[in-house]
């Protein structure tokens, strides 16, 4: 049995289960019609408890709750519902509890200035300090040998901050993408061996070649349709992108007009190879799919060609650079030092958020068993498909991911750091071979944190940007200002 990760807190043995012939939209017209007349439907609760408080939803399993609602609880008056309600639908509230508990809980209060704060945490003191602030809703850094780093803004744009100074002028001739919902400018990654070759690599959504019809970008207007794309190129001494070339690019008829789960975060492998995440589009069934990339992780060679020892190499009708399958929306790879596995972050439906070990050819499941909600799925786990390590309900929306393999912090060392863009966290995991044995929430109030690398200086910089979203009062995709802070560490 996998664990269930619920608000920092590992609980054992915990399961998520929506058995066959469940219908996820059941799950609120349920709570609301045998449990909120004594319950309430808020954290306040009515003649009895809440149902949604933090205490009441962390101290106890899924199983647990699944047998005093069958139960009841004689005591304090509560009758069984055994006889009222059928198993999957006892299953259904509970899922219900978990994702809309975790939407009520009160969220930290939003600190829009983090410079200085000081974090003591388990194992390691650290400041915050404020490199660059002003970025556009950034999503993706790497640095450059000489110690400046390129961070992407999702409006279209590479940004350079010099040493602690975010220049003025963006890079010059870069590519234009389609910017709305998910849509813009993704990851960034500087070539190994970028001294020999100065090779940088961008990814980005773009507008389908063959596409002649209008391209509009005012709400509401009908989207064309779009796909990731990846080239690279070098960056000049007057600050232009020059020599770009295409290092992936979809055929036209996977592009899709749905504005959501683009992928894509790089990962070089230090052997020649380039690992990139694709996610299904929307549509799950692309997941299980081995004819379409949508959905994947893939595995090309640094000049975009297919690797001959890829999984799936001639095999008629299949992807070649599929690497593995069964994604949803893969936001975050990093290796491990110790035991050289790939650890990789996904974005689960409704709950079911997922981190993972990626392994060549394996079948990650979703579009057939998810931990999380999502009509059409009625399983946790499936034959010939890997579970996550550990999955999250509510959603924390993982992005990216990095392993930190040095000193600098003296009790952090090989730990695994996670972005999180739900409750402002930056996570961090204690590993131990294929498991993860310990977690602690380093921050969660200094606004959405979407990627988080290792400088050359053997610190931890991490990009975060302004709430959107639920009781905020903006948009979730909405366009924010974003800035880039270090974690220095502090007696």
């Amino acid at each position: 049995m996998k664990r269930l990760v619920f608000s920092g807190m590992l609980l054992a043995g915990a399961s998520l289960v929506l058995p066959p012939g469940a219908v996820a939209q059941e799950a609120p017209q349920l709570f609301s019609a045998n449990c909120a007349g004594c319950h309430g439907a808020g954290l306040t609760g009515g003649r009895g408890p809440s149902l949604f408080a933090e205490s009441l939803l962390a101290e106890h399993s899924d199983s647990d709750l699944r047998r005093i609602i069958a139960t009841g609880v004689e005591a304090n008056g509560m009758p069984s519902f055994r006889d009222v309600l059928k198993e999957d639908q006892i299953a259904q509230i509970v899922s219900y509890l978990r994702n809309h508990g975790g939407e009520l809980q009160n969220q930290p209060v939003f600190v829009p200035n983090p410079d200085r704060q000081i974090l003591r945490t388990r194992k390691q003191a650290v400041r915050i300090d404020v490199v660059a602030a002003g970025l556009d809703t950034p999503w993706g850094e790497a640095f450059l040998p000489d110690g400046r780093l390129l961070v992407t803004e999702r409006s279209g744009h590479i940004r350079i901050i010099d040493h602690g100074k975010l220049l003025a002028d963006r890079v010059k001739n870069t590519p234009v993408p389609w910017v709305r919902q998910d849509g813009g400018y993704f990851d960034i990654a500087v070539h190994p061996d970028y001294r020999k070759n100065g090779w940088i690599y961008l990814s980005y959504s773009e507008v389908s070649p063959g596409y002649s019809g209008p391209v509009a970008d005012a709400p509401g207007a009908a989207p064309p349709p779009t796909m990731t794309r990846i080239v690279r190129g070098r960056i000049n001494s007057r600050n232009e992108w020059v020599d770009q070339q295409d290092i992936w690019k979809a055929a036209p008829g996977f592009y899709t007009a749905i504005n959501i789960h683009y992928g894509s975060r790089f990962l070089f492998d230090g052997k020649g190879h380039l690992f990139f995440s694709i996610g299904e589009r929307g549509d799950m069934t692309n997941a299980q799919k081995l004819s379409t990339p949508l959905g994947k992780i893939h595995r090309i060679n640094d000049d975009g060609s297919v690797p001959s020892d890829n999984p799936f190499v001639g095999q008629a009708g299949v992807v070649p650079t599929i690497w593995s399958y069964g994604h949803r929306n893969p936001e975050g790879f990093a290796f491990d030092p110790v035991t050289g596995l790939m650890w990789e972050s996904e974005h689960g439906p409704t709950g079911g958020d997922e981190i993972n070990i990626i392994e060549k050819g394996h079948d990650y499941g979703w579009g057939v068993a998810t931990m999380g909600l999502q009509p059409g799925i009625t399983q946790q786990h499936a034959p010939g498909m890997d579970d996550p390590v550990v999955y999250y309900s509510p959603a924390i929306a993982p992005s990216g991911v990095t392993f930190n393999k040095n000193r600098r912090y003296a009790g952090w060392k090989n730990n695994l750091f996670l972005a999180a863009l739900v409750g402002q966290k930056l996570l961090r995991y204690e590993i131990a071979g294929h498991r993860i044995a310990s977690e602690e929430t380093l921050f969660q109030q200094f606004g959405r944190t979407r990627a988080v690398i290792v400088g050359p200086d053997g610190l931890l910089y991490v990009l975060i940007m302004n709430p959107t979203g639920r009781n905020t009062g903006v948009d979730l995709s909405a366009s924010v200002s974003g800035m880039v802070v270090r974690l220095t560490p502090v007696k």
